[in-house]
């Protein structure tokens, strides 16, 4: 079997660097990625590229909740966008959708122009298309590099018949992205089930942090209350095993 490339979604610099040592091919740098990944500072942008030579693929993605922006959103993209370019981003994450969930074609040429030649993903937003065909031949039209899917399924493993279809659909005029769901004891079944040639996934331990234990009742995110005494961080030795198995 070819090498298969191996991307790590990760939410911090400590994150890719840690994916870097378990021998990642490639990271996707988010911030916040309790909420599916948002548009990560500049600060752990040009820190990754300061310590690691991996590819760093940027998130842009303004806000959680869907991914029909209003025009100051819209706005704010196109600016982190190009500061991200500016700072050493290897390429772009992003998605853009009308109301109706079809493909926001202006919004999306516009960020390919800001790339500038530079790869260009259309992520997770193709899954909640009405019809993912269209969607990936507006896509192929407009440019992209490639797309982030788990073939419009919670979990990629459910959908390893339309990963496949739409690999043979794009017939290599898009790359197909496959994430959500993949582990270790998966990869290789996804891999053989699809035909792809990459594949991405998360995977994250758990490290202690003492410094709130002199008052355990303070909590400082939202409604869900998350633990404070603890924060996660890329597990390095799950990626080399993931990258040992493909």
């Amino acid at each position: 079997m070819s090498k298969i490339l191996l991307e790590i979604c990760c939410g911090s610099a400590d994150d890719v660097i840690e994916a870097a040592k378990g021998g990642a091919d490639r990271v996707e740098l988010n911030s916040n990625l309790f909420q599916g990944g948002l548009t990560p500072s500049i600060g752990a942008l040009k820190t990754v590229k300061r310590h690691t030579a991996i590819p760093v693929m940027a998130m842009v993605r303004p806000r959680a909740g869907g991914f029909c922006y209003t025009d100051i959103e819209f706005e704010v993209a196109c600016e982190d966008a190009r500061q991200l370019l500016a700072n050493g981003a290897d390429g772009l994450v992003f998605g853009f959708l009308h109301e109706d969930g079809t493909v926001n074609a202006e919004r999306t040429r516009e960020l390919v122009r800001i790339a500038g030649g530079k790869p260009c993903v259309f992520h997770r937003a193709l899954d909640v298309v009405p019809d993912w065909k269209r969607a990936l031949d507006t896509l192929i039209e407009l440019g992209v590099t490639r797309v982030l899917t788990s073939g419009q399924q919670s979990d990629v493993f459910f959908a390893l018949d339309t990963i496949a279809e739409m690999i043979r659909y794009a017939d290599g005029a898009i790359e197909i992205l496959p994430g959500a769901g993949i582990t270790l004891e998966n990869a290789q079944k996804v891999v053989a089930a699809t035909g792809c040639t990459q594949v991405h996934l998360a995977r994250h331990k758990s490290l202690p942090d003492l410094s709130v234990q002199n008052n355990r009742s303070i909590y400082y995110g939202g409604a869900l209350y998350p633990p404070e005494d603890r924060f996660d961080v890329t597990d390095a030795d799950y990626v080399a095993a993931v990258r040992g198995k493909i």
